[in-house]
């Protein structure tokens, strides 16, 4: 199936949740995340501001900040469709831009490297066991990922996670996909 009638048909399954239990499977994926050992162990760990219907990250991104992680969110050039990852430690340090995303004052953050980050929670609409996804079709986070060597973890929906997702040579899988009812490792099949 194609990657935009697949995004689409998702995207119109997750709005039809209502904010309680939205927010409720939201905080399950945040408790099965704050276990990774990976996010335990980690001291930068790079985020992005989620909008409905993602799975929620701003109660991620404080209970980050209480567990004394340095938290990093993209900043996207939507000229090159390529982004860096910039630190905040309060929620005014973000600004609205295109589409409603927040995104990282510059002149009120510091750059993180690629090689600085320990965990980058990659965002996408629909994945599939083996780790590949279906993002909102930018191709942002394949291009920052081309390189990273840290671990990469993905947060669902349950029902975002599909038996097939149609790949190509430049897609990147992740390693992990955290659910509201599982925990994925993925795994390198072919699909």
């Amino acid at each position: 199936m194609d990657k935009k009638i697949l995004r689409n048909e998702m995207r119109q399954r997750l709005k039809q949740m209502d904010e309680a239990t939205y927010l409720h499977r939201s905080r399950l994926i945040q408790q099965r995340l704050l276990q990774e050992p990976s996010i335990i162990e980690g001291e930068t760990i790079a985020v992005t501001m989620s909008r409905f219907p993602e799975v929620e990250t701003r109660e991620i991104i404080q209970a980050l900040w209480q567990l004394g992680k340095t938290v990093a969110v993209p900043k996207c050039q939507s000229q090159t469709h390529e982004m860096d990852f910039y630190m905040i430690d309060h929620f005014n340090q973000l600004e609205i831009v295109y589409f409603g995303i927040e995104e990282p004052i510059l002149i009120q953050t510091k750059r993180i490297s690629k090689r600085e980050i320990d965990v980058i929670i990659v965002p996408g609409i629909v994945f599939n066991k083996a780790g590949y996804r279906v993002g909102f079709g930018g191709g942002y986070y394949d291009r920052y990922l081309l390189g990273y060597i840290g671990e990469k973890i993905s947060l669902a929906f349950d029902e975002q996670v599909t038996e097939c997702v149609p790949t190509e040579s430049h897609d990147i899988p992740v390693n992990i996909i955290l659910t509201d009812k599982q925990r994925i490792l993925a795994h390198k099949s072919e699909e």
